[in-house]
């Protein structure tokens, strides 16, 4: 049976880790097994966090949006129940950028969820 020589294949895919793993710490970065290891715990945070992200910025355009209403004396939830009574379309994100950024377009939209 011919010997099969695995040079070129192991080569490449350890070079594939290695490359993922530039810019790592130490032998993180260089050694393959512990590069190795890091890569995978990397990419495991960053499937994670991809979906952690929309989460977290849903908290925080719930809180932006929260605090506003309450300085235009209404809650989040009866804005919100408000708004979807009067069938106003606009969504968290769009919401909390208005109460950033436009106070006075919030007021109107609270004035629509109160009325």
């Amino acid at each position: 049976m011919a010997r099969v020589k695995r040079g070129n294949v192991a080569r490449k895919r350890r070079n594939k880790i290695l490359r993922l793993a530039r810019g790592f710490r130490g032998g993180n970065g260089t050694q393959f097994r512990t590069a190795n290891q890091r890569v995978m715990k990397a990419l495991c945070n960053a499937y994670r966090d991809r979906r952690r992200r929309k989460r977290d910025f849903r908290r925080l355009w719930i809180a932006r949006i929260n605090a506003a209403a309450r300085i235009n004396g209404v809650s989040y939830s009866r804005l919100m129940g408000g708004l979807k009574k009067a069938d106003v379309r606009l969504n968290r994100k769009m919401l909390a950028q208005l109460a950033v950024v436009d106070p006075g377009s919030f007021s109107n939209v609270v004035a629509t969820a109160k009325g």
